[in-house]
């Protein structure tokens, strides 16, 4: 995140001085391909410049006798950004990176391009990590947290390099300064890293989470022959983050050659994994460590699918809702089946889903029909 000073120059667009260095507003390409666009005072970059390096990222800001002081503002090559304090070309002191939506990624110290002190690491879903790094700038400690998407719900405990080890429940009460304080539930159970295989669904079937556990309860359905679902805890605002989708982790293909009948419960985690809750796990009273697997489908759903890393089973899927529901409110989200016929048979998809797709199209019809009459 610093320019490479010991690049050779290989072509100056701009004035020269008398020794026939750079002076003035110049562009110098560098033989890495690394090119910078600035100020120039008799060869020294001096001013406003901005460095364009060959993988895409950029580093601009003010220098001062060749090197980068005051603030700077990094771009990643993916769009992300870093703004923070250079001190002779060095990262040194507070920081904020932003990831390709805008989102807060990062905040806290650094010293001589190295994370130290207080960080807080935060993932794309809203959740954080946050201690004091080692070193090495790792998230490494007996004193480090991971806090859910509340702000307040809390793991703390024990983590290498940002994975959990162990931890017990725990409430974030206050932040001075950017360093959290914490109030730790010494009868809680202990929480450790338990991410599922394709044979195992998790270590500890029967402790629930702790997040998930204040916002969601599984009752019977209010949709006909649909069992079991899903329902609020309490009033939840648009946007948050209601339950959890864990499994085992199988591939597309072991699901594609599958009958529906066993596909009730997957759901595809990426292009690589399904997520799996298999027979008998998808009944509560043999597994209960994540219960997003109960929301029922709706054409018409108050929830939706997003990805989340959870602190104890990895890279998974959580339920978030798409708008304000009330406390014993049904959450249900769109199952996401091809709507496209793939053949004789029509959209690839169970047949219960066909046909509430088919009826719920009739009914858009006859909604349609009388808003022009």
């Amino acid at each position: 995140m610093d320019s490479d000073d010991d690049n050779v120059e290989e072509v100056v667009e701009g004035p020269l001085d008398d020794d026939g260095l750079p002076h003035g507003f110049c562009t110098v390409t560098y033989s890495s391909s690394d090119r910078f666009e600035g100020h120039f005072v008799h060869g020294e970059k001096n001013g406003k410049g901005k460095f364009f390096f060959f993988d895409g990222s950029t580093l601009e800001g003010f220098y001062v006798d060749d090197a980068l002081q005051g603030q700077g503002l990094y771009t990643y090559e993916d769009g992300g950004a870093l703004h923070g304090s250079y001190v002779d070309g060095e990262l040194n002191g507070s920081a904020q990176e932003f990831d390709t939506d805008g989102h807060l990624a990062f905040k806290g110290q650094y010293k001589d391009n190295i994370r130290c002190g207080i960080c807080w690491v935060y993932y794309p879903d809203r959740g954080c990590v946050v201690g004091e790094v080692n070193e090495d700038g790792e998230m490494t400690g007996k004193a480090v947290a991971y806090v859910y998407p509340d702000g307040q719900t809390a793991l703390y405990g024990s983590f290498v390099d940002g994975e959990l080890i162990e931890a017990r429940l725990a409430t974030l009460t206050n932040q001075e300064n950017g360093r959290p304080h914490f109030s730790v539930d010494p009868d809680s159970p202990v929480y450790s890293y338990d991410k599922s295989t394709s044979s195992c669904i998790t270590g500890h079937k029967m402790l629930p989470d702790p997040y998930e556990s204040q916002r969601v309860y599984v009752g019977q359905s209010l949709i006909s022959g649909a069992g079991e679902g899903l329902f609020a805890k309490t009033d939840s605002d648009a946007d948050t983050v209601m339950a959890f989708y864990n499994g085992v982790r199988i591939t597309h293909s072991e699901v594609d050659s599958r009958d529906w009948s066993v596909n009730g419960n997957t759901i595809s985690l990426d292009e690589d994994t399904v997520i799996d809750v298999p027979e008998p796990f998808n009944l509560t009273e043999n597994y209960c460590a994540s219960l997003g697997h109960k929301a029922n489908h709706s054409f018409t759903p108050n929830c939706k699918y997003d990805p989340f890393v959870h602190p104890r089973f990895g890279p998974i899927k959580c339920i978030r809702t798409i708008r304000a529901v009330q406390k014993d409110e049904e959450l249900t989200v769109a199952y996401g089946y091809d709507h496209e016929p793939s053949g004789k048979s029509g959209p690839e998809a169970p047949e219960w889903y066909k046909q509430e797709l088919r009826e719920f199209q009739e009914r858009e019809v006859g909604r349609g029909t009388k808003d022009t009459c």
